[in-house]
């Protein structure tokens, strides 16, 4: 079990805490541990925790499937991850799980050129000889 992960379930029990501050300590913790895991760490983290609760810490997921989705962009498969995540929180967020979903089906497709863009091998020499 990574420390994220480990963060994440002490910030699930600190919920139930009677005293704020115990609240506030894993919330600290699980911050400073998110804002420095690996992508693979931070995709590991709802995994398992959401198999005991899949409604726990919808805040705490976002913040780290952004996190994750800023760390490696180009990913597809993270990108259709975080927004099939948005899409359980409600239609608030359907916007921004679309824009992910969006943005994943965009990855490696060509775009066509324009017409007043030169061709990357064209070379603005003439030939003289």
């Amino acid at each position: 079990m990574t420390r994220l992960i480990t963060a994440a379930r002490a910030l699930i029990e600190a919920g139930g805490a009677e005293d704020p501050r115990v609240g506030n300590d894993a919330m600290r913790a699980f911050v400073e541990r998110v804002t420095f895991a690996t992508a693979d760490d931070i995709r590991a983290m709802p995994a398992d925790v959401l198999a005991d609760d899949w409604t726990a810490l919808p805040w705490a997921r976002n913040l780290s499937y952004r996190l994750a989705c800023l760390q490696q962009p180009g990913d597809r498969e993270l990108l259709r991850e975080a927004a099939a995540d948005l899409y359980s929180f409600g239609p608030d967020w359907d916007g921004h799980a679309r824009r992910l979903r969006d943005a994943a089906d965009g990855i490696g497709e060509i775009v066509p050129r324009r017409s007043s863009e030169p061709d990357q091998g064209d070379d603005d020499r003439q030939d003289t000889a």
